[in-house]
């Protein structure tokens, strides 16, 4: 994924205090260059803190069966975010490209130990450029493009059908997000919510490995569920109109994806 500049800073000394926090703060890689690890808590800043709230008061309840999580932390009061940051336990493992096996297994733990959460009130609101990109990839807004990509979301679109498959909570952004352990099952990181099939998620994670990790093609046939191809297609939509959305923000052209996201569509094609 193109790099752009992001915002580092240190959780305030009241944050920090109010959760007990004893040690020096060290910048981590990535959670877009806002987690900062103080001992063995990492802290984050966050965008929203209904959605933080909510994800939190999940993440702290369900088991870990087949997937670790990083476990929020709650401040000497009972808050799970205070003054714009959360807590959450630091948990071991190595940041490296995907394993795909690992990931989906992981994947499917985690959506079963979610199935069944009502559908949260915060993500009609919700207005960032992968909230808009969700609405286009699902046809609830309509598309709207750098130039540069345009051609490739009229082929997507070409591809998408209507699908019948229910939806439930899933992480929308694994691929980059799990650590991996010699022994220990992978971690999950930085919850992501969306409401969508569970096979959507995985589609979303093999489209980045299209995208950015040099995947095998054949990995598409990974993806589970009735409908793989169209969950595919949805994600890569999501992925393209997240790009464009990306370069309006920082006010560059959306040409460096184009290459990527061609052979991506191309690979759609050959399979539906």
């Amino acid at each position: 994924m193109p790099a752009y500049p992001s915002r580092v800073g240190e959780p305030p000394r009241r944050v920090l205090d109010a959760f007990g926090a004893v040690g020096v703060p060290e910048p981590l890689p990535g959670g877009a260059g806002r987690s900062i690890r103080v001992a063995n808590a990492v802290y984050k800043q966050v965008d929203d803190e209904a959605e933080a709230q909510w994800a939190a008061e999940v993440l702290d309840t369900i088991d870990e069966n087949g997937f670790r999580l990083a476990r929020p932390l709650r401040a000497a009061d009972g808050a799970f975010v205070v003054a714009g940051w959360t807590a959450s336990r630091w948990v071991s493992g190595e940041d490296s490209a995907p394993r795909w096996a690992q990931l989906l297994a992981a994947s499917r733990a985690f959506h079963a130990a979610v199935a069944g959460l009502p559908r949260p009130a915060f993500l009609d609101g919700r207005t960032h450029r992968w909230a808009r990109a969700d609405r286009v990839a699902w046809g609830e807004a309509a598309g709207r493009v750098v130039p540069e990509l345009m051609p490739l979301l009229r082929r997507l679109e070409a591809l998408r059908a209507p699908v019948t498959i229910p939806a439930q909570v899933v992480h929308g952004d694994l691929s980059g997000n799990l650590l991996y352990h010699p022994v220990l099952a992978p971690a999950i990181l930085d919850f992501s919510p969306y409401y969508r099939p569970v096979a959507y998620a995985e589609a979303v994670a093999v489209v980045d490995g299209l995208l950015w990790y040099d995947a095998d093609p054949r990995l598409v046939d990974a993806v589970g569920g009735d409908q793989p191809t169209q969950m595919l297609v949805r994600a890569a939509i999501f992925r393209l109109v997240a790009a464009s959305e990306r370069a309006r923000e920082h006010e560059v052209g959306g040409g460096e994806d184009v290459t990527a996201l061609e052979s991506l569509v191309t690979v759609l094609e050959q399979a539906s």
